[in-house]
Parts: structure tokens; sequence; C-alpha cells
């Protein structure tokens, strides 16, 4: 899928869909097509593909936060872009640019937050399931309803099957029901839920906490944790402890059970 084309034509480009926004080390990242429920149209998945390969660059970010501008977080793929571009080959070209967009979340070297409010369907409950964190705000809802469209969510069900137990996936899917942010968060699909006034501020806290960790371990456990629970579980351990043999090697570990030894607070690079 990496050998997908980022670039459209001209004519399907759209500006100023996808917004970056940096405060010290969390780089914000903001669907912007509010009109349209922030749909995940052509070019705005080519947006992201592009930024999320600039952030993987960038060493001065350590979280990356994913929200959504308007009344909503995303409300799955663009329909009305689809039909206009009717036939099987378009159709896949636009999930095979979109799983590989969603594949370079969990690839990307940073944890992912998404921020979700107002409603996140289809391939947008998709994007929360395939970001590493989730906060939601109180009135957030979720769903996989192109079931009721005709159309089951089954690259939407990859991601929300991997977050949620089997039984709860396969409801959402064949229903198609919409489940609050507190059911989201006993499903497991969130993390925390937010007051809509508070979102921001719980979002920025964790995405702090999650930055104030040594780069390289975090780095090295998000690439570790995706591999292992593909894995039986004894492959599971062989890499683990492998990845852990390497990671204390590393400066940072060095110095953090120095510090632990010492006990002193670590002074990490």
């Amino acid at each position: 899928m990496n050998a997908l084309p980022d670039a459209l034509p001209a004519e399907q480009q759209e500006e100023g869909i996808l917004l970056r926004e940096d405060q010290g080390t969390v780089a914000t990242l903001t669907l912007n097509r509010p009109r349209q429920f922030n749909a995940l149209s052509r070019a705005m998945i080519a947006e992201l593909r592009r930024e999320l390969r600039a952030i993987a660059d960038d060493d001065t970010v350590r979280v990356v936060v994913l929200a959504g501008a308007g009344r909503a977080f995303c409300a799955g793929h663009d329909l009305k872009e689809m039909r206009a571009h009717a036939g099987r080959e378009a159709h896949e070209e636009t999930f095979d640019q979109c799983s590989a967009m969603m594949m370079a979340l969990v690839g990307l070297p940073q944890p992912v937050i998404a921020k979700v409010h107002g409603i996140a369907t289809a391939a947008g409950c998709q994007l929360v399931g395939m970001c590493d964190l989730a906060v939601a705000a109180t009135d957030a809802r979720f769903a996989v309803s192109g079931v009721n469209l005709g159309l089951f969510c089954s690259t939407p069900g990859v991601a929300l099957s991997r977050n949620v137990s089997r039984k709860r996936a396969m409801e959402m899917l064949l229903t198609g029901d919409f489940i609050s942010a507190q059911t989201a968060m006993e499903y497991g699909l969130v993390n925390r839920v937010a007051a809509p006034a508070e979102l921001d501020r719980v979002a920025l806290a964790l995405a702090a906490a999650v930055a104030a960790k040594p780069r390289d371990a975090v780095r090295l456990g998000k690439q570790l944790f995706y591999r292992q629970v593909e894995q039986t579980m004894p492959d599971a351990y062989h890499a683990a402890a492998r990845v852990m043999a390497g990671n204390m090697m590393c400066g940072d570990t060095l110095e953090g059970v120095d510090a632990f030894i010492e006990k002193r607070k670590p002074n990490w690079r």
C-alpha cells in the first residue's frame, strides 16, 4: 500500500482541508471540512498521509492530537465524491488509499490521540480506532452505520474489532446503532471522557503526560505493541524480550535506571 500515489489531479485537490498547529512537542492535526462533517475525501486522505510522513521525520514532535473542525470529528468517507467516481477500480483505489493512511497512524513513531466531539461514524469511527489513544466529549457519539445504507462497514470493522470485543463489534456493525461516549469508554474504544468545555484541556494533558516520557522508549514500545498483538504468545514474548534488551541500552533508559537507584529525578535528553 505504501506504493500508492499521494498526489491527486489538480481538479480533485482541496485547500486548507487539514490544519496543523504545534504547541511545544505536541502537533495537532485538525480535519477542516466542517460543512461536510469532515468527511474523508480523497484529497483529505492524501493530505493526512503527507502530513503524517512529515511528522514521522520531525524530531521536535513527541505526540500528535487528531481533531475535527466544526460540529463533528469525522462522518466517514465522502459518499458524494464516491458516487461521482463510480466504478469498482475507483472505489478500490479510495479504500486502498484510506487503508494506507490508517496504517500510517499505527506506523507513526509518535503516539496519536484522537480528540473526538460530535459524531465519529463509519471511517470516522475507524479513525478513532486506529489512533493509539482517544479522548471523547460527553456528547460524542460513535457508529459504524454503513449497513443502514446497504454498505457493511468492512474496513472500519478491522479497526473496531481490534479495540472492542467481537460481540460488541459485530453488534455495532450489524445494527449501525450509535453508542455514547460513556459506552465507547466501557467498550474500550476511547480512554477518557470529558465535558465538552474540558475536552481540549483533558486531551492536551494526556498528550503532555505521554510527551514527557523518553522518546526512544515510546517509539520502541509503540512499534512492538502493534507487532506483538498479531503474533502467537511465544513469538510475542520472543520479540518483546529483544526489544526490551535493546531498550535497556538506550541512554535515557540507563539514566532512568540510575535515577531510580539513586532516588532522584531522571534528566532525560
